[in-house]
């Protein structure tokens, strides 16, 4: 069991910074359906950059930088030129995946160098890692797994414990209240937007880097959209957002481990799980009535200063 729950800690590491990456941009009243070209994008850059400098520091910012660009296009479309937000994220997932399969074609086959791989080797946390159970869980993981962490811990207190935080639920919640109260409207929607791609990128990063350190052409297989319905799981809340990556993680390898078990049944069939938990939650959604639980109220609505 802890070992299953430890490998279900590093399954849910991309999805994690995926998720948090769409819920900031949605809290800013964007929906961005493009996250898994955004990973994508991410992967292939971020792996570009390891491959050719052996820095891991230099392929992370390639792979934030990398999401980032693919939010920019998003939100020039659809903040400057009040493009529809659903087209210019499917558009955006169309061109992502493009877009990795030019610059990757030449690298399939292609091993991360052994510096990377080395920088994101396993590393037990001091004294938390000697935790019965929840150290072995949680704190015997690689670098980009705490990073995760610490994303989650700093997304909370900027959300809900500063003022720049309460501004950027304000554009999202009400955005014509708050053009009237002062608050920039586009530079908060830009800020918010590009960094959530970026966040998206680092996701595609973990697992072109870490989880497979072998270049592949779809090594994001669907998980931009599972944390899209992730985002509407947790509520727009970070740290529920680390529990349903959890959760979504422990499912994308629970088949691996019941063959290990000797409980033989089809990967196809094992495979489906995430994707019919995510319908399920989509489902469910549309149930929640407290305030807390539903969606900011000018979601994908486009904002006209003139017709306040």
């Amino acid at each position: 069991m802890v070992s299953f729950l430890a490998a279900a800690v590093i399954a849910a590491t991309p999805l994690l910074f995926a998720t948090l990456g769409e819920l900031i941009t949605e809290k800013s009243g964007s929906l961005n359906l493009g996250v898994e070209g955004m990973m994508l994008m991410g992967a292939v850059i971020g792996f570009s950059a390891a491959y050719g400098t052996g820095n891991p520091g230099i392929a992370l910012l390639g792979a934030f930088v990398a999401g980032g660009a693919g939010a920019l296009l998003f939100a020039i479309v659809t903040v400057s030129l009040q493009g529809n937000q659903v087209v210019t994220g499917l558009t955006l997932t169309i061109f992502g995946t493009g877009f990795a399969s030019f610059v990757g074609d030449k690298m399939i086959g292609l091993s991360v160098p052994a510096s990377v791989l080395e920088f994101f080797s396993a590393r037990k946390i001091p004294i938390l890692g000697d935790i019965p159970f929840i150290g072995p869980v949680l704190f015997r993981h690689d670098v980009f797994v705490y990073l995760g962490y610490a994303m989650v811990i700093a997304l909370s207190i900027y959300l809900y414990r500063t003022r720049a935080g309460l501004n950027m639920r304000a554009v999202g919640e009400n955005t014509a209240a708050a053009d009237a109260s002062g608050i920039a409207i586009t530079r908060h929607k830009y800020a918010h937007i590009i960094v959530g791609g970026g966040l998206c990128g680092l996701g595609g990063a973990y697992l072109g880097l870490v989880t497979v350190p072998i270049w592949q052409a779809d090594v994001v297989t669907g998980r931009g959209w599972i944390a899209v319905a992730l985002v509407i799981f947790a509520s727009w809340n970070p740290t529920k957002a680390f529990l349903g990556a959890f959760l979504f993680g422990a499912l994308s390898i629970l088949g691996l481990r019941l063959q290990s078990m000797g409980i033989h049944i089809s990967q196809y069939l094992v495979d489906l799980f995430p994707y019919a938990a995510t319908i399920i939650i989509v489902i469910i959604s549309t149930h929640k009535n407290r305030k807390e639980d539903l969606p900011p109220g000018n979601l994908s609505e486009p904002y006209f200063r003139e017709s306040r």
